[in-house]
């Protein structure tokens, strides 16, 4: 998978190598799968009842997956969320902390066990928590963007 067809595809909800870069980088990087063995694209996107979404690698990085979870969680139906910068899923005072998660995802792979504040839509918040934040690299060590993943928040 190139970085260009990641960056101008306009669909990858269910794009089987699309697919393969979050979970096999995924895999690499935390050491466990995301998905069961069979499950596959459409099950990812469709079925999984926890939240995976990710952003490319522009300088104002834009979501370019949001599985129907994290639609739900976050309140943006598939053709809002991939044109989405991904700053805007949290508040401008916690776009800070937001962006050092993100610099030490650049730096060390990954981050497990994160709590931080998001932003609906709506603008109602919740917390994501027991999260994972990962590199999206592929097997030759390219960076194609950043994914998360979580299953359990708070509204607040």
């Amino acid at each position: 998978m190139t970085s260009s067809s990641i960056q101008n595809s306009a669909d990858l909800s269910t794009d089987r190598a699309f697919f393969d870069l979050i979970t096999r980088s995924f895999a690499r990087l935390v050491g466990r799968p995301l998905v069961s063995a069979g499950q596959g694209p459409s099950w990812l996107y469709n079925e999984a009842p926890f939240v995976v979404l990710a952003h490319n690698i522009d300088a104002d990085p834009r979501f370019i997956y949001a599985n129907k979870a994290a639609q739900g969680r976050f309140e943006y139906p598939w053709d809002e969320f991939v044109t989405l910068p991904s700053r805007l899923s949290a508040e401008a005072p916690d776009r800070e902390e937001r962006q050092r998660l993100l610099d030490g995802v650049t730096r060390d792979g990954f981050i497990a066990n994160c709590r931080v504040l998001r932003v609906k839509k709506s603008g109602r918040h919740f917390w994501m928590e027991d999260g994972i934040v990962w590199q999206l690299i592929d097997e030759d060590g390219k960076r194609h963007g950043q994914a998360a993943t979580f299953s359990s928040w708070t509204d607040i």
